[in-house]
């Protein structure tokens, strides 16, 4: 999957959803009902979040998430998704031809560092699903990684290993301490092969 096009997502549904924001007042006098102190409270808070990016009239991307707060007096500034968060792509006939799931996301603004943990899950345009508990995406690099264990299905062959890393396509990638099976040209079957490293480019 294209996930240059989760962080257009994320910043039209910005503007799309309601916010609720948390403001610090210097002169105020503290009292009881104080909660903590402002760079441990979000800027921005919105709840119950389903956007969709339209591209000619037609939905392009839809994000889903319960929950999404922005900490911008953090060091780094971050936005947490803490109870999951659901990207999918659909083509012109509506139908989803990609997306991603996490159990957590995060995204470090001025690392430009993506974080999603849990049930990380993600189909790629070729039709392949990738699953693992710890997924980066680094905007800056261009890369996509992860040095937890990996599994990866696709019509013509499965893989998993450690060591992860692809483009941000998830199409050209290499996966370490690998097992897979793949076809065999003759007839077709399945057959297993152990080795330290596979590199796929699509």
């Amino acid at each position: 999957m294209n996930i240059r096009t989760t962080h257009i997502l994320i910043i039209a549904a910005v503007s799309l959803t309601a916010a609720v924001l948390f403001s610090c007042n210097s002169e105020r006098q503290r009292s009881h009902l104080d909660i903590g102190e402002r760079d441990s409270l979000p800027i921005l808070m919105s709840v119950g979040v389903s956007s969709t990016v339209t591209d000619s009239g037609v939905i392009s991307y839809r994000m889903i998430t319960e929950d999404w707060y922005f900490y911008d007096k953090k060091d780094p500034t971050y936005h947490a998704f803490e109870k999951g968060l659901f990207l999918e792509k659909y083509d012109k006939s509506m139908h989803v031809v990609a997306y991603i799931s996490c159990d957590t996301a995060y995204h470090f603004d001025t690392k430009k560092l993506w974080e999603l943990r849990g049930r990380v899950l993600v189909k790629n345009l070729k039709g392949e699903t990738f699953r693992t508990s710890l997924l980066y995406w680094d905007m800056a690099t261009h890369r996509i990684y992860s040095d937890r264990y990996m599994e990866i299905d696709g019509e013509e062959q499965q893989l998993s290993g450690y060591d992860f890393s692809s483009n941000e396509m998830m199409t050209d990638y290499i996966i370490h301490s690998s097992k897979g099976a793949f076809p065999l040209e003759e007839d077709n079957k399945p057959s297993e092969m152990e080795q330290d490293s596979v590199s796929m480019t699509k």
